[in-house]
């Protein structure tokens, strides 16, 4: 495969060339390397923005709200959404993709699904590199859809410039909502389907349980309250406004270089462990193993001394 033209094609915004690349990045291909060295200089330029929340706050609909809003402002838009795997076939419906089916045809906008395989925190493994690659196809927005499993869904902080948490009226009272950290990572709150009954409470709540945190110096960025009907649109204009925000107080008070640069350590750092976790995979069998093993069984050694020799091994080796 001609990775180079491969990425001028994907470059030049062409579809095709963009979901072999993303391809590429799930399959973990022997040629990732040189994917994602080609990619890093067009990389940069996108703002990366998560969606997140539990199931049926309305995820799907508002990210396509999001990129109706986007389009009309001449945007390029890339969408990243999220799916569960099944335990037990490993397959997923990526039925996200179905809900924007409107944007299908348009040759501003790139939808891609991509199943978790089991990867816990709401994201896919692979999410980080299939965001270099919108980001390096042109996008100018990409919007992370998570997978919507509640509580255990914070990963998508350490991968977004803005952080949206969505709720609903009648998913729960406000202690159930402010559980497990959720309430900590978002940047813009928004309460969608605000036509049904207890919407304003929700956002009373809410705004109470923000307020609990921990206090903020004056300057500091309050993360406000939006209340939306995603699917008649109502309320998005004031969400892509609080974005924008958001986006500007970030670049002027060096947050926006510091969550990126974070983000790029975490990537590392997995990357980094992945390849550890490959290389302690095949030492099942291996003699030095087996030799360490027989020295903890026998006492003659702890486990801690123990892997340490090991990873002193492997990273000499």
């Amino acid at each position: 495969m001609d990775v180079p033209a491969l990425v001028e094609q994907a470059r030049e915004g062409r579809p095709r060339a963009v979901a072999r690349l993303i391809s590429l990045v799930e399959g973990a291909s022997p040629q990732l390397r040189e994917v994602m060295a080609a990619l890093a200089p067009l990389t940069g330029g996108a703002y990366v923005v998560g969606l997140t929340g539990a199931p049926g706050v309305g995820k799907s609909t508002s990210t396509s709200a999001l990129v109706t809003a986007y389009r009309k402002a001449g945007r390029r838009v890339g969408v990243l959404a999220v799916d569960p795997s099944s335990p037990f076939s490993g397959g997923a419906l990526l039925g996200d993709r179905v809900r924007m089916s409107e944007h299908a045809s348009d040759p501003g906008v790139y939808i891609r699904s991509m199943a978790t395989r089991g990867h816990l925190g709401g994201l896919a493994w692979a999410a980080p590199q299939a965001i270099r690659v919108l980001d390096a196809a042109g996008c100018e927005v990409i919007l992370v859809e998570t997978v919507g499993v509640g509580q255990s869904e914070v990963e998508i902080a350490a991968q977004a410039d803005t952080c949206v948490v969505l709720l609903a009226p009648g998913m729960g009272d406000g202690i159930q909502a402010a559980k497990a950290g959720i309430l900590e990572i978002g940047d813009v709150y928004v309460v969608n389907k605000a036509d049904r009954d207890g919407a304003d409470a929700t956002a009373r709540e809410l705004n109470h349980m923000l307020g609990l945190g921990e206090s903020r110096a004056p300057g500091d960025w309050r993360p406000p309250i939006v209340k939306t009907v995603a699917a008649r649109g109502e309320g998005i204009d004031e969400v892509v406004e609080a974005l924008d925000k958001h986006r500007a107080w970030t670049g002027e008070h060096g947050v926006l270089d510091a969550r990126r640069r974070k983000r790029a350590a975490g990537e590392i750092e997995n990357i980094a462990l992945t390849a550890l976790r490959q290389r302690i995979g095949d030492l099942h069998g291996d003699r030095r193993l087996d030799a360490l093993s027989r020295r903890v069984a026998a006492g003659e050694l702890d486990p801690y001394a123990a892997a340490d020799e090991l990873v002193a091994g492997l990273t000499e080796g």
